[in-house]
């Protein structure tokens, strides 16, 4: 998107670009969320059918295993995301107060980070003085803090991402599993209907987030190829020793 501008750069049109960090919160929680509900969800599934257990029974512990891991990303996000969003709140109380009582000191903080990063001492100060007239709290909250309110931590919705996206990944082997409860093997059902669906989560999110997409499928689905594996050697040695 461009736009022209006004007075001595009238007749110019100032270049915006679209840049993806500010994804990166959210598509995190999204990723992880999705991937974690269809590899626990695939390898529980997998694990009990294993054993030789009953359809109900495979089914039960596959619709558990979506609650509870639903849950269990909520809490834990909230809890982490919600720590840290303390942790930077109380920085900017500080920051606030030190402006309101300190502000030479402050003044010369911003100009030495000025300076540091490649301005004339008589540049760097200028360049303080304007922007501590403007915003002094969002100057030192993104020049000293690096924080700003684009990526300041969001604990709701980082528990609401990681739990629907849980959720929604969960969802997949369980389908799979009815898919085949009458027609298929359901562990190879399962298994590569559930590959398939991380293959596919790797690719998307290597897109949102702009990353190599081919290698984020691979990554993926080789970590999902493991656990389930381990998850239907587990279930064979329950079932054979009869527990």
């Amino acid at each position: 998107m461009s736009m022209s501008p006004t007075g001595p750069m009238a007749g110019r049109r100032v270049h915006r670009e679209r840049h993806l960090a500010g994804r990166a919160g959210w598509l995190r929680a999204a990723v992880l969320g999705a991937n974690d509900g269809i590899v626990s969800t695939a390898s529980l599934v997998i694990a009990v059918a294993a054993t030789s257990a009953s359809r109900g029974a495979i089914l039960t512990a596959g619709l558990a295993g979506l609650v509870a891991g639903a849950m269990s990303m909520a809490a834990g996000e909230y809890v982490s995301v919600g720590s840290q969003r303390d942790v930077e709140q109380a920085d900017v109380v500080r920051e606030r107060r030190e402006l309101a009582t300190e502000p030479d000191a402050e003044l010369d903080e911003l100009t030495f980070i000025y300076k540091q990063r490649g301005l004339a001492s008589g540049l760097a100060r200028q360049v303080a003085e304007q922007l501590m007239r403007h915003d002094p709290l969002a100057a030192h909250m993104r020049d000293e803090l690096g924080l700003t309110e684009a990526y300041l931590a969001r604990p709701f919705q980082a528990a609401w991402t990681s739990a629907s996206s849980f959720a929604a990944g969960a969802a997949v082997p369980l389908v799979a599993f009815v898919i085949a409860w009458s027609v298929l093997p359901v562990i190879p059902a399962v298994a590569v209907i559930s590959l398939l669906a991380l293959g596919v989560l790797g690719w998307l999110g290597a897109v949102a987030g702009g990353a190599p997409r081919a290698r984020a499928s691979a990554r993926v689905i080789a970590g999902g190829s493991a656990a389930m594996t381990l998850s239907a050697l587990a279930g064979e040695l329950v079932g054979a020793v009869g527990i």
